[in-house]
């Protein structure tokens, strides 16, 4: 993607956060979904290589051998902001179970990624990477954001999943759980 289409993005989303900021607390908004969408064609995993809040590279590559759930977002898009106590509930669930929850944020700084942190229930104890050039966006794919991949312990794409997601959900922990047992 052009440099001048993700500043449009960005901007767009900047527009978004400022209008809806308050949306991930608005009375009457639709559940969070909890589908998981199978991998149309088994591929493995694309590269994915950033820094974490402690300044610590993770190489998904390093990860091999654990179902990691990738999960691309950023604090304007208010399902991404709605998700992500549940992505750390998921994470409480499967850490012990070989698993790993990576969020990758998309073109913000840390400061702005850290105060959003502080309003989130549970706070997130999972490995928040920054992508602050969105390249890994057309890496892997993603089109809009949130968009989640959960890769089995053989590095490629078991499920994927766009839009908010209710991830300690029964049936989303089953699935995850599953990939860690075959």
């Amino acid at each position: 993607m052009p440099n001048k289409n993700r500043f449009n993005l960005y901007a767009a989303g900047a527009v978004l956060f400022m209008l809806f900021s308050n949306l991930s607390q608005a009375v009457g908004l639709p559940p969070l979904t909890h589908s998981l969408t199978p991998a149309e064609t088994v591929r493995e995993a694309p590269a994915l290589r950033f820094r974490n809040l402690d300044d610590e590279t993770i190489d998904l590559s390093d990860l091999r051998g654990k179902v990691v759930v990738v999960n691309f977002w950023a604090t304007w898009c208010p399902p991404c902001r709605r998700e992500m106590g549940s992505l750390e509930k998921l994470y409480r669930a499967v850490k012990d179970k070989n698993a790993e929850v990576l969020a990758v944020n998309i073109g913000e700084d840390i400061d702005t990624v850290f105060s959003f942190l502080g309003t989130v229930e549970p706070s997130p104890s999972f490995h928040m990477l920054f992508d602050y050039d969105a390249v890994s966006m057309d890496t892997w794919g993603v089109k809009g954001l949130p968009t989640t991949y959960i890769i089995g312990p053989d590095g490629r794409i078991a499920y994927k999943a766009v839009g908010g997601r209710e991830f300690d959900h029964p049936e989303i922990l089953r699935k995850v759980i599953d990939l860690t047992i075959d």
